[in-house]
């Protein structure tokens, strides 16, 4: 199952997608696809709908984040072997975990806006982990249970804010739109493996990311179990699970995002997200 969220930034409507890809209307059924929404008992009640019985929604709406109400983003660092190869550093002991603020979500084709004073932003794609139940001390083995679904997210960075400001990276991952999430929640029946998907990016046509998940050095059943040792995982939370080599940072020279430039990436089986780089207002 395919769910969306359509409709102008903060006026969102819950939607799934049916098999020919239009976007079929759930709120009547659900008031929005928020952490209540993820329990696995609601997302039976959804799958067992008939879409054609839906209202079908008309034209190409808005699709704004897909998961609505996310209470935090935990990302994960250096989590690829040949990423970590490329940026110089050791492959860590335990994963790396750091946070994005809420506020930087946005949606799927929203505009990617470059900080004030930003000359470093870099570009980051991922598999995002979707929380559907309450995960506190979980063991890996029934780690997936917990897992809503998942999604595409591009961890966007500030280089410059991140390492060279001091501090966490925080400052260098949570400006405004630097969480794009979506186009869907592919929900976790559709995905066998997420240990075993082609992710890419590009920018202005040239692709800069190219990489598969099968290179993660923590593998999404032990990343969950992991952090729920340090915090609970509530519905609706998201798990940035690191991204493959490629990034512009690495490259010689770098590379950073510039005004007018358009970045696209996307997850094999979850969709593909499109950006224009403008200024931040």
């Amino acid at each position: 199952m395919r769910l969306v969220r359509f409709g102008a930034p903060g006026e969102e409507r819950p939607g799934l997608l049916d098999q020919e890809g239009a976007i079929r209307d759930l709120s009547g059924i659900i008031p929005d696809l928020d952490g209540a929404a993820l329990a696995p008992e609601v997302l039976a009640r959804l799958g067992a709908l008939d879409p054609a019985r839906l209202p079908r929604v008309e034209g190409r709406p808005r699709l704004g984040p897909p998961v609505a109400g996310v209470g935090k983003i935990v990302a994960v660092g250096l989590n690829y072997a040949d990423h970590a190869a490329e940026t110089g550093a050791r492959i860590p002991a335990e994963p790396i975990l750091f946070s994005k603020a809420t506020s930087a979500i946005c949606g799927p084709f929203d505009d990617l806006e470059l900080p004030r004073g930003s000359e470093r932003t870099d570009f980051e794609v991922e598999l995002a982990v979707v929380i559907g139940s309450r995960a506190k001390y979980v063991a890996e083995d029934r780690a997936l249970e917990h897992v809503a679904g998942y999604l595409v997210i591009n961890d966007v960075s500030e280089r410059s804010f991140q390492i060279e400001r001091g501090g966490q990276w925080v400052k260098g991952k949570s400006h405004d739109t630097f969480a794009p999430l979506g186009p869907w929640l592919v929900t976790r029946e559709e995905v066998p493996d997420p240990n075993d998907l082609r992710l890419w990016l590009e920018v202005d046509g040239r692709r800069y990311q190219d990489g598969s998940t099968r290179t993660m050095i923590f593998k999404v059943p032990f990343l969950i179990h992991y952090i729920s040792q340090f915090m609970t995982l509530h519905p609706g939370d998201v798990v940035a699970t690191g991204t493959p080599p490629g990034v512009g940072m690495a490259r010689n020279p770098p590379v950073f995002l510039r005004p007018g430039q358009t970045v696209r990436l996307g997850v094999e089986g979850l969709g593909v997200q499109e950006h224009r780089v403008v200024p931040a207002p």
